[in-house]
């Protein structure tokens, strides 16, 4: 186990026995930590601030003291388009299923489908939903996804269909337009969902 303590900032000691947090006299900041278990502590002060964190945390973790991700495994389906560069269509790491960018491509005869964008989200959410059906996850486990879109304009007619395929409790989700997307589609989303 490797130990490292950090000394910078003076700041009060916090009696942290109490069930209130008090202070005392000034003493510097102080930062501990393990490597197969981790614990911080820090103390800050200002003339109207005080504060206190206890973090407490355990992994594992290789010869540069990062955390190991425990499991790591591809996912990948004839039912949903390749990727088209060096990367997958999904990774499942830690329970949860992290999919690449989708766009507009039939799986089935790997054309694109037509140019308008409305064909276009429906074949990226139908992509998305059997690269998230081979991760062993589903629409409703989905908890954060990003649409990018060549035109924001074109919002309002994809959050409608989005809507369709999330009616109930919907993720978290960040929508931008993009200057281009690969193959000049008008829309890609990927997702995070959770096992």
């Amino acid at each position: 186990m490797t130990w490292s303590v950090m000394r910078s900032i003076n700041a009060p000691t916090l009696d942290l026995s109490a069930s209130l947090l008090r202070s005392s006299t000034r003493t510097p900041l102080v930062a501990a930590g393990a490597t197969s278990t981790g614990v911080s502590i820090f103390r800050m002060s200002s003339s109207s601030l005080r504060f206190a964190s206890l973090s407490v945390s355990a992994s594992a973790s290789d010869d540069n003291h990062l955390p190991i991700i425990c499991k790591k495994e591809v996912v990948s389906t004839n039912k949903a388009p390749p990727a088209v560069g060096p990367y997958f269509q999904a990774i499942k790491a830690n329970g949860y299923v992290f999919v690449s960018g989708v766009l507009r491509l039939v799986p089935e005869t790997g054309e694109f489908i037509s140019d308008d964008v409305e064909d276009q989200t429906y074949q990226v959410l139908k992509n998305m939903g059997q690269i998230l059906k081979a991760g062993g996850a589903k629409y409703c486990s989905v908890v954060k996804t990003t649409i990018m879109l060549a035109d924001l304009a074109d919002f309002k007619k994809v959050n409608e269909i989005y809507g369709k395929y999330f009616p109930d409790a919907p993720p978290a989700r960040s929508t931008y337009q993009v200057a281009a997307l690969p193959l000049n589609a008008k829309i890609e989303i990927d997702c995070i969902a959770v096992l």
